[in-house]
């Protein structure tokens, strides 16, 4: 399949489970060289402690008490010269490129899963030897201590698991801390023993029983040297424990570390057979010695009476020589147990984790491994060690022949690759080199073993099963022209360590491979274990691909499809099967020697066979299900991901709409901002202008209301443009909440005066109403607070003809509500949803606005985390409802607010200047216009570079600086002016832009305030006032002029006002208030009164002003 598949999160556990070398110590997988941190002595010390196994004297032990002296030294040191000699080019590939026996098989001729088979020979191999070398410590702890022998062999069998579990590190550090003590005790007995005096006459003259009797010999020569030489070279597969040693082997990178790593090699790998051979030669003496002494031929060749009898020659103490005899004995015992169990769990690990995929941890195999030797020591294998031996030499010898032939030979001709392929990716299933070797040269040897080529090839069929594979293994390599050991190519990858896509740990590149399933590098051991790709990398290098293609090329068609048919399968899995356990029945019955036992064995033959065909149907049925149920899924799975490629297109094609879109948004935002500057700066005259006017008292009555209209329009505007500004904001995701503590009342009092004129104009009653105490300080975005009330109440006002529009706010729980109610036209059920939208209507809307204040409304709301809803009825009016978190906080100093039209004072101090640097004439003409009549000097510049050349001259006490300006902009005059001299004078933004134009956070603050045009000239004074530090008192007007033709206000109007107010009438209260020039102070009194409908406080405040006016003027 093309598109690459996601590793489940399962999966990737279990991947990441099993990878964990902790104790996993690289079993499977290529060395990596983090692991390889020890120095080539240690390594080489851990493989040759495990050389001093006793079973080597056992060894030439039982084949001198048989065959004599000068056969049992032929034997060995021939053996050990073909142990040396195929040992060589072993340990040489398995050091050079860090993997075990199992991945060098695997590499070597053999395959993917044809290395199975010899996974399945070594390990036997280490749990047979394992058996022998428990047994022989499970005896000695019973002569030197009395323990029974079972128990003596589940101790010696469970003794080594600790010391196993952690691999080579504790394996290491018990074989250095115990080699120098295991050396003294081995030379020891042996030096004495010289020194004593004993004669080698003894042994060199030797006869052994089975080879001669009392008429002379039983055998020929070359008879009883090819049966002494079989036991000897059963230890072949020995090399395979030392390879899984030598793989960590350091990396030589200088000559020195060459020349060590070199010596290390010999020294550890084939150099193994140089002290086997020695302790094969020692145990050939101790046994004749033993033989002197008059011990029974039955335990002669016990390692442990042996060398018990050696020192109680020479040590006369009884006691001490057998604490010594025992000490040695299980040191020895355990120095090789550690590495029989520590192959054994690798060599079961690769046979079980290839055939299912599945890993469950080498300390799993290493349990299962001491298992099965324990089981072969209670059944006795002991005692039959040299038939065992016999036996199992022909299978490893044809298969370490096999391998020695690939890397000696079919390497250097060029038959195979040079390098050693382990990983799964890269490896046909089965190459016919290694196993054709190994079947051929296996099946020749047992052939000539039962006697088929005569007697002398039947006594040398170990020699027999170790030349053929090695001349078969050239032939099949030249026959298939190599073709079967690499089916892809290695990928190109980088070097340096790699991230696999499943377990997420990093090896080195050796270990790691493309996975075109997953699209992604992957490591060996998760290629290994991943059932589910289907080898989608090598679909022809799979067996069955193998042999179906070879058929084809071979066989006609009908005969072809027969090959492959259902009952084809069955008969030859069912003669398979059975002929496995014939030939266990034939030898059971060659080596009983007994006739009575052929019937019951013909019993159990056909009885199998029976067993055999319903398990092999079962098994071809139950095979056919789960291939018709995988095709079946792997349709579906083409399936889904064909609809998974369908959503990935339209995805990307959502992705690319959706970035235009945000380009749009983007480029709509700066339109936006900067047709926001280019508006606000005019209009920041229009009102600037309108405020002056509307505040001077030498303004007609007349010409008032139209000044106030002009600002009313001003503010409108003003608020178009920042709704504006909002909208694009909130869609870009930039809009900033400014969290403040805010005076609750008065905010609400100061929108209410907004709307008393629109309500005044349009004969509208407006109410307020508190539902409950209200907090006097809340913690909120004024701003946007007043932005949202102002929005519903100026909706209400616009779609209200008659009648009222109620406010009311109530606080509870730190929640505030506030409901905005009118009785105007109301809004039909079909336009309840589109009134939050953008420039949308009502459809029965008389009066249009922007479109854009509800929008807005429900924006904010949401970003303040709020809720806002609403519920109408067409022709009587809506009711909005606002919910709002406002958390309550504590009381601040009242600050004293500017009074309009009030004439401030003269402060105190010197006259401050102030510099108003922009680009606008107007705006400076309106600067200079209003701060001077506030006690202020200006100076005015046009732009930053005339601003630079005046401060030369002068030295202001505040700035008001524009952005926008040509040539340099008012963000860097400002770093100019905290540059040189000015960083602590403050500095007001007075600019069209928003806050945001400001790229970036400076190191140095650069200004004090900012303040977006159009402003309110009164809070840009108190702002000002409030930098400068500058305290002003407000002259009120007089309320008792001396003059009475200065009074404006009669006392017949303020009777009426009393009057109006005992009545309650609030609408025509409140436009007799807004027509009478009363002072600032007592009209805004009387508003907040008005508000909360207290014509109490109205009457008193009336009678107050009008005692303080009237009586005075008489």
């Amino acid at each position: 399949m093309i598109t690459a598949f996601q590793a489940t999160r399962e999966r990737r556990l279990y991947s990441r489970w099993v990878a964990n070398e902790t104790m996993e110590d690289f079993a499977l997988r290529f060395t990596a060289r983090r692991a390889r941190r020890w120095t080539a002595g240690r390594v080489a010390n851990a493989a040759l402690g495990s050389i001093s196994f006793l079973a080597l004297e056992a060894i030439g032990a039982a084949i001198t008490l048989n065959w004599g002296f000068e056969i049992a030294l032929q034997a060995i040191l021939w053996g050990g010269l073909i142990l040396f000699l195929t040992g060589m080019p072993i340990s040489y590939y398995a050091a050079r490129y860090g993997v075990d026996i199992d991945l060098l098989t695997r590499g070597a001729g053999f395959g993917y899963f044809g290395s199975t088979i010899t996974s399945l020979i070594y390990a036997s191999f280490t749990f047979i030897f394992f058996a022998l070398e428990a047994a022989i410590l499970g005896m000695a702890l019973n002569l030197l201590l009395g323990i029974p022998l079972s128990i003596g062999y589940l101790i010696s069998a469970v003794a080594v698991i600790p010391l196993v579990v952690n691999g080579f590190s504790k394996i290491s550090a018990f074989q250095a801390l115990t080699q120098p003590l295991w050396i003294v005790l081995h030379v020891l007995p042996f030096l004495l023993l010289a020194f004593s005096g004993y004669d080698l006459d003894p042994w060199t003259s030797y006869q052994g029983k089975a080879f001669h009797g009392a008429a002379g010999p039983l055998v020929t020569p070359t008879m009883a040297f090819g049966a002494a030489s079989g036991v000897v070279l059963a230890l072949i597969a020995q090399i395979g424990e030392q390879v899984d040693y030598l793989r960590f082997l350091p990396e030589p990178k200088t000559r020195a570390e060459r020349r060590r790593w070199w010596i290390a090699l010999i020294a550890a790998g084939p150099g193994w057979v140089i002290i086997g051979t020695l302790k094969m030669l020692a145990g050939s003496w101790l046994v004749t010695l033993a033989q002197s002494e008059g011990i029974d031929f039955s335990h002669a060749i016990d390692p442990t009476l042996l060398y018990h009898n050696a020192y109680s020659q020479v040590i006369p103490w009884p006691g001490i020589a057998l604490l010594l005899t025992g000490l040695f004995v299980i040191l020895s015992q355990l120095k090789i147990n550690v590495t029989n169990a520590y192959a054994g769990s690798i060599a079961w690990s690769n046979f079980f984790s290839r055939i299912t995929h599945a890993h469950p941890g080498r300390v799993v195999w290493l349990f299962f491994n001491v298992a099965i030797a324990l089981l072969l020591m209670e059944l006795g294998v002991f005692a039959a060690l040299e038939a065992t031996l016999s036996v199992y030499a022909h299978v490893a010898l044809a298969w370490i022949g096999a391998l020695f032939a690939d890397l000696a030979i079919n390497k250097p001709l060029g038959l195979s690759p040079k390098g050693i392929e382990f990983r799964r990716a890269h490896l046909y299933d089965v190459n016919p080199v290694g196993i054709g070797a190994v079947f051929g040269g296996t099946l020749i040897a047992l052939l000539a073993h039962v006697g088929t080529f005569g007697a002398d090839p039947s006594a040398l069929s170990a020699f027999v099963a170790l030349g053929a594979a090695i001349v078969i293994a050239p032939l099949i390599a030249w026959g298939t022209q190599g073709r079967y050991y690499l089916a892809r190519p290695s990928a190109e990858l980088p070097s340096g360590l790699i991230t696999c896509c499943l377990c997420d740990y990093r090896f080195d590149p050796e270990d790691m491979t493309h996975c075109p399933f997953y699209a992604a590098p992957i490591c060996s051991l998760c290629c290994s274990l991943n059932a589910s790709c289907g080898d989608v990398c090598k679909p022809h290098a799979k067996l069955g691909q193998m042999t179906r293609s070879r058929a084809q090329e071979m066989l006609p068609t009908r005969l072809e499809h027969l090959l492959h048919g259902r009952l084809t399968q069955f008969l030859i899995g069912t003669t398979i099967m059975t002929g496995g356990v014939a030939t266990l029945l034939w030898m059971i019955r060659r080596t009983a020697n007994e006739p009575r036992l052929d019937p019951l064995l013909a019993v159990i033959l056909a009885s199998t066979m029976v067993a055999s065909g319903v398990a092999i149907w079962l098994f071809l049925l139950t095979r056919e299900a789960r291939l018709a149920a995988q095709r079946d899924t792997e349709r579906q799975t083409e399936r889904l991901l064909r609809e998974i490629r369908a959503h990935e297109r339209t995805d990307r094609a959502l992705q690319e709409a959706k970035e235009k879109a945000e380009a749009a948004n983007l480029a709509k935002s700066r339109y936006m901002a900067g047709l926001s500057h280019e508006l606000r700066t005019p209009l920041n005259a229009i009102y600037g202008y309108a405020q002056l006017m509307d505040a001077d008292a030498a303004m007609p009555l007349g010409r008032r209301e139209a000044v106030r209209a002009i600002r009313r329009s001003s503010e409108h505007l003003a608020g178009l443009i920042e709704g504006l500004l909002d909208i694009s904001k909130i869609e870009a995701g930039r809009l900033e909440l400014n969290r403040t503590r805010v005076q609750l009342p008065d905010l609400l009092r100061q929108i209410t005066d907004i709307f008393q004129e629109t309500a005044r104009e349009r004969r509208l009653d407006f109410v307020i109403e508190r539902m409950g105490a209200l907090p006097e300080w809340v913690l909120v975005d004024e701003k946007r607070l007043r932005q949202i009330v102002i929005n519903l109440l100026a909706n209400a006002f616009r779609y209200t003809d008659h009648g009222q529009v109620k406010l009311r706010i109530g606080w509870r729980n730190q929640v505030a509500t506030i409901e905005v109610e009118d009785t105007g036209i109301g809004i039909a059920p079909e336009d309840m949803e589109r009134i939050w939208k953008p420039f949308e209507r009502g459809t029965n809307m008389t009066r249009h606005g922007s479109g854009l204040g509800l929008t807005i409304t429900k924006l904010l709301v949401d970003i303040l985390g709020g809720e806002v809803s609403v519920t109408s009825t067409p022709g009587k009016g809506s009711l909005f409802r606002l919910k709002m978190y406002l958390a309550e906080t504590r009381n601040v100093p009242a600050q004293t607010n500017p009074i309009e039209n009030a004439s401030p004072e003269p402060y105190d101090g010197r006259l401050r200047l102030l510099m108003v640097v922009d680009d606008d004439p107007t705006h400076l003409a309106l600067m200079e216009s209003y701060l001077r009549p506030q006690g202020f000097n200006t100076m005015l510049s046009g732009n930053a570079e005339t601003a630079m050349q005046a401060l030369d001259d002068a030295t202001p006490d505040l700035f008001l600086i524009d952005i926008d300006m040509p040539g340099m902009s008012g963000w860097d005059f400002l770093q100019w002016l905290r540059s040189n001299g000015h960083a602590a004078t403050p500095v007001i933004v007075l600019s069209g832009h928003a806050r945001e134009a400001q790229s970036g956070a400076p190191e140095i603050p650069l200004h004090d305030a900012f303040i977006a045009k159009p402003c309110i000239l009164d809070d840009l004074r108190a702002r000002i006032d409030s930098l400068l530090k500058i305290e002003r008192r407000p002259v009120l007007p007089d309320l008792a002029p001396a003059d009475q033709a200065e009074v404006q206000v009669t006392s017949a109007q303020i009777d009426k006002l009393r009057y109006l107010a005992e009545l309650g009438r609030i609408r025509e209260l409140r436009e007799g208030i807004s027509q009478l020039p009363l002072p600032v102070s007592l009209t805004r009194h009387l508003g907040d009164a008005l508000q909360e409908v207290d014509f109490e406080r109205i009457v008193d405040a009336l009678d107050d002003y009008a005692r303080a006016v009237f009586q005075d003027a008489d």
